[in-house]
């Protein structure tokens, strides 16, 4: 192993402001207003650059600088969703957050009117400035725009759907989360000692190997839930009743649309990834059973679909996972080791939980001039080792594409967002595999298993319930929660099988899933893991295959991801693409249940 300096394990915000007081936080606020409003004033009353290619150049140039030093919030709006994030009780973080959320807001408002009115310039002019030189760096950026202007409306229109978005949704999903999020209950913890936890706390819990302790939280995540069901019925058909009025005004025609449109992604690949995926919930559906036979049960609980196999996990401290982190990435590409070194050195990334500390990881990057930052719940776990490379593969992503595209094109496509999470993730558990004994081995391979599950065929499910609901909707002009409970079930045990129990009481497990309020975005992961997959397989069968990964992680939102992949040699447009990746979860189980058989387990 490589060395590498972990005692930075707090992140260091100094390159955004030097703490919540920051008297240079006005200064640029001053500065963003003053050069988002230079620009506003500068275009607003024209109409040159409509038509005329040179005109649009010098307009594009301009608003990329801006959006590369400025934004709409600058370092300001980043620093306190960062603070907001390890300290969610403060109430004076909150209002910060909502101060520079109404003043981005305004901004975004004022200057919408350019983008609205480049998307418009009329399609018979479109082809001179795609086809003009100069714009060449703008060309995927300009095709986007045109495509996207059937749905937009007026100027007017479009600022007062954004000035409503937040009060007729936002606001909606915000209280039930906290209504849910809030909540605290006395309950058994893997310690044998019974002690007031979260709901976050007792939902991990569920999934605990100790069946008392599982069982206790399972019962109380499903009284908190039933508790929040009906004000979440109120809030669950304002949202949909907001996205219809939306689709109507739009004119979009199937409500996952609009999430292809503004994910660049064709509606073709989407319902090829999902054709394929839904036509293989049996291997989900093995998996489950496979489980419940090496469990001794019958069917699983909903709640136990991810209880591990049982084993004495190693205890994995965070210098150590960092160290085993850099080492599998060392020796995939230096690069991918340099980056992940910064990460680590640099203050980059805060590891540990805390009170107050929002849950989960993410990883997080807002202007082309600012940091990559990263937040972990390390707590020791083979998970916290796993989750450690995912983060890092989001911010090695960020990075290569920092190194090489300019200020619009510093993103991921959603369709492809978790290709580098868990492109890195994977070889670091194949490096954990490899180290492994029989027992071990199994036990990581249902581990895996359980994400590829968990990441592929749920979130087809869940995305196939979306769709149902929202025609069940649009049909009947609202629903029950009962209802929606129907639904839900109904495509969980869709995938599951016979092999998990829709239980009592999970009828209720859509109240707290944020995910289908952030409308059909859940088929991002599994067609994210698909492909990483495919980029898995080429890699081990040549290694400088690698050089074409790191193009693909480079180039950001340049050009679609069917295109990017075109040039790669991979149709994401054909359903056979989406098998092999499927095939390779099979094989998987496959030997799974070989090596269960071979240790007299089943």
């Amino acid at each position: 192993m490589q060395n590498i300096d972990t005692s930075k394990t707090e992140w260091n915000l100094s390159p955004l402001g030097a703490g919540d007081n920051d008297p240079k936080f006005s200064e640029k606020r001053e500065a963003i207003h003053a050069a988002n409003y230079a620009f506003i004033n500068k275009w607003k009353d024209r109409d040159d650059y409509l038509k005329d290619p040179a005109v649009l150049k010098e307009a594009l140039d301009e608003s990329e600088a801006l959006t590369r030093k400025y934004g709409i919030s600058g370092d300001e709006g980043y620093y306190f969703s960062l603070r907001g994030a390890q300290d969610e009780d403060n109430t004076e973080l909150k209002a910060r957050e909502s101060k520079i959320h109404d003043f981005s807001l305004a901004i975004a408002n004022g200057i919408q009117f350019f983008g609205i009115r480049v998307a418009k310039i009329p399609k018979e002019e479109q082809k001179k400035f795609l086809e003009y030189p100069p714009l060449a760096s703008y060309r995927h950026d300009l095709e986007r725009a045109f495509a996207n202007a059937k749905y937009l409306l007026t100027e007017p229109e479009e600022k007062i759907l954004n000035l409503t978005a937040k009060p007729s949704s936002g606001n909606w999903e915000d209280m039930v989360s906290r209504f849910v999020y809030r909540e605290e209950r006395e309950t058994l913890g893997e310690d044998g000692v019974r002690t007031p936890k979260n709901f976050n706390e007792i939902l991990s819990l569920t999934s605990s190997v100790q069946k008392p302790v599982r069982d206790e939280a399972a019962s109380h995540i499903h009284e908190i839930l039933s508790k929040h069901a009906d004000v979440a019925e109120a809030e669950i058909n304002s949202i949909l009743e907001t996205k219809k009025i939306s689709d109507d005004l739009r004119g979009v025609k199937r409500p996952d649309e609009s999430r292809h449109v503004s994910d660049d992604i064709d509606t073709e690949v989407v319902d090829a990834l999902v054709k394929a995926a839904g036509g293989q919930f049996d291997i989900a559906r093995r998996y489950y059973a496979l489980k419940a036979r090496l469990m001794n049960i019958p069917k699983l609980a909903y709640h136990e679909r991810n209880v591990p196999y049982a084993f004495v996990e190693k205890k994995y401290s965070y210098p150590d996972a960092a160290k085993l982190v850099y080492d599998v990435f060392l020796e995939l590409d230096s690069l991918f080791a340099a980056i992940f070194k910064q990460f680590v050195e640099e203050g980059l990334i805060d590891v540990f939980p805390k009170k107050g500390k929002t849950g989960g990881a993410f990883c997080a990057h807002v202007l082309l001039s600012q940091p990559t930052y990263i937040l972990l719940n390390h707590t020791e776990k083979l998970h916290d080792v796993l989750t450690l490379a995912h983060e890092s593969g989001h911010g090695i992503n960020n990075e290569l594409i920092r190194k090489k595209q300019h200020a619009f094109y510093f993103d991921t496509p959603v369709s492809t967002a978790e290709v580098a999470s868990t492109f890195m993730e994977d070889f670091v558990l194949e490096r954990l595999t490899k180290d492994a004994d029989d027992e071990l081995r199994l036990s990581l391979m249902l581990a895996k298993l359980n994400d590829d599950v968990s990441t592929i065929f749920r979130q087809i499910a869940l995305y196939r319930f979306e769709q149902e609901l929202h025609a069940a909707y649009r049909e009947k002009g609202y629903l029950s929660k009962e209802e929606i409970g129907v639904l839900f079930q109904k495509h969980m045990h869709a995938y599951m099988g016979d092999a998990v129990e829709q239980s009592p009481g999970s009828e209720n497990w859509w109240v707290y899933w944020s995910h289908i309020r952030d409308f059909f975005y859940v088929y991002s992961y599994a067609s994210g893991l698909l492909i990483s997959k495919a980029m898995q397989a080429a890699v081990r069968n040549d290694k400088s295959f690698i050089e074409k990964v790191k193009e693909f992680l480079s180039a950001g939102t340049s050009d679609s991801p069917k295109n990017i992949f075109a040039k790669m040699g991979i149709d994401i447009t054909n359903g056979a693409f989406w098998e092999s990746g499927l095939n390779e979860v099979n094989h998987l189980l496959g030997e799974t249940e070989a090596l269960a058989k071979k240790l007299g387990k089943i």
